[in-house]
């Protein structure tokens, strides 16, 4: 078997109606994916949970998924419109023995994706992932269609909002409550645009929600956990004590203090790491952050005696060490962060029910919370790429590099990456300054350009 070609970091993702996000292809996953869990499951009929985010071209791959998985002998259960963590929250509430998403995430509305979920609610491994693509493209999959009596059927899960809901609510401590809070919610136009505004104001919040009306093609689009200045402008304007806002598929969180300011998932998994282990509740004493966390992030873990692992970029690498090294609190500075007691994946709402727990039980401002965490000078360039050759191949790039790397000494970092799901190179400098750090990004972004934008 050869190495993956289909999937990404976080499952397949492009251009909708475009390879790979074909029809085609849509059809193929699930007639692969039901294949594999029959034969797991000694020849019994899998049920397979489908959820998606609002975008105009769900539509058209949910249904490619039903005819796949029905025709390879699966039932497919419909959840409609629902966060990417409501998927795993019903795939294991429907007993299912897998859950599709379709979503592109933060990405912009022309993009879809497919990613998986297991039964126990945990992303499927990278070998699982590329054993179902080496089924998808060896040629095998037709000669394996049941005849008509062993085709699926699909059903509706009429309740599933009201069951994500519920478990979103159970993950805050029954003895607190949000009365008296104001709270800005930004849904992005993306799928937790019905559940985030439930949950909060059914714990007694007075909650303003900005853009929640999608219309498949307005999510993420200038709002949500990528664009936050209309929240940070409303949080002033109403005097409110925290804006929350999400990406198109819910599983990140980007938060804004009751000044305005846009604070990191950093911010976010220092404030929690620094109340569960005062409380004796931060299991093995870790927390897990990404080699892109703050320079910041890491003089405050060890102020504060934890340990913080790095992992690879993706909240997949950042799980898969948690569960690793036993622990409970990982995040990634782009808004992912991952309460293992809590929930098996990223969940921006159950995310900022945690984050609002610490508020109500230290009475705390967020912003003097996120005091604890100064984060060290830092900016990202994204360069559009027409190609991906290794960086290491770029002569061009290599001396930006080696020039920034030696000018920063050990005072700062750079860090150069392809994205795992777009078309693009992420040029990352930390550094003393801002005019070093700006100086030295921009160099080296502009080298990429040169070579490969």
């Amino acid at each position: 078997m050869g190495a993956k070609k289909l999937f990404g970091t976080d499952g397949v993702r492009g251009i909708a109606n475009r390879e790979p996000m074909m029809v085609e292809m849509a059809v193929n996953l699930g007639r692969a994916v039901a294949h594999v869990l029959q034969e797991r499951k000694g020849g019994k009929r899998p049920r397979v949970v489908i959820g998606k985010d609002t975008r105009l071209s769900g539509y058209m791959l949910e249904n490619a998924l039903v005819a796949g998985l029905c025709s390879m002998g699966g039932d497919a259960l419909l959840v409609g419109t629902l966060p990417t963590p409501g998927i795993a929250v019903l795939t294991i509430d429907q007993k299912a023995d897998a859950g599709f998403v379709i979503s592109a995430s933060h990405n912009p509305y022309q993009d879809n994706g497919i990613k998986l979920f297991s039964f126990d609610g945990f992303k499927l491994p990278d070998a699982e992932e590329a054993a179902i693509e080496d089924l998808m493209t060896n040629g095998k999959l037709t000669s394996l269609l049941p005849t008509a009596g062993g085709i699926g059927k699909s059903f509706r899960v009429e309740d599933a909002l009201e069951r994500y809901i519920t478990f979103c609510k159970g993950t805050f401590p029954p003895e607190l409550d949000l009365k008296g809070l104001r709270i800005v919610l930004d849904c992005g136009n993306g799928a937790t645009y019905k559940a985030a505004p439930a949950v909060f104001k059914q714990l007694g919040a007075h909650v303003t929600t900005l853009h929640d009306t999608p219309n498949g093609m307005n999510i993420n689009a200038r709002c949500g956990s990528q664009h936050t200045q209309a929240l940070c402008e409303q949080v002033l304007a109403e005097r409110a004590d925290i804006g929350l806002a999400f990406d198109g598929d819910g599983d990140r969180l980007i938060v804004v203090d009751e000044n305005g300011v846009e604070l990191s998932g950093d911010h976010i998994l220092a404030i929690c790491a620094r109340d569960l282990k005062t409380r004796g509740e931060l299991k093995n004493n870790l927390a897990v952050g990404t080699v892109m966390s703050n320079f910041g992030l890491h003089a405050t873990m060890r102020k504060l005696g934890i340990e913080l692992g790095c992992s690879a970029v993706g909240d997949r690498y950042v799980l898969e060490m948690m569960r690793g090294k036993g622990g409970i609190l990982g995040a990634e500075s782009s808004g992912h962060m991952i309460f293992l007691e809590k929930h098996t994946t990223g969940d921006g709402i159950v995310s900022a029910l945690q984050l609002l727990a610490v508020m109500r039980r230290a009475g705390q401002e967020v912003s003097e919370l996120a005091a604890i965490l100064k984060l060290a000078p830092q900016m990202l360039i994204n360069v559009d790429v027409a190609s991906r050759p290794p960086l290491k191949d770029l002569p061009g790039v290599q001396a930006a590099i080696h020039a920034a790397e030696k000018e920063l000494g050990a005072d700062g970092r750079v860090l150069v990456r392809y994205s795992g799901t777009q078309n693009m190179c992420r040029v990352m400098v930390e550094g003393p300054t801002e005019e070093m750090t700006a100086r030295l990004c921009q160099a080296i972004a502009a080298a990429l350009k040169k070579e490969i934008g």
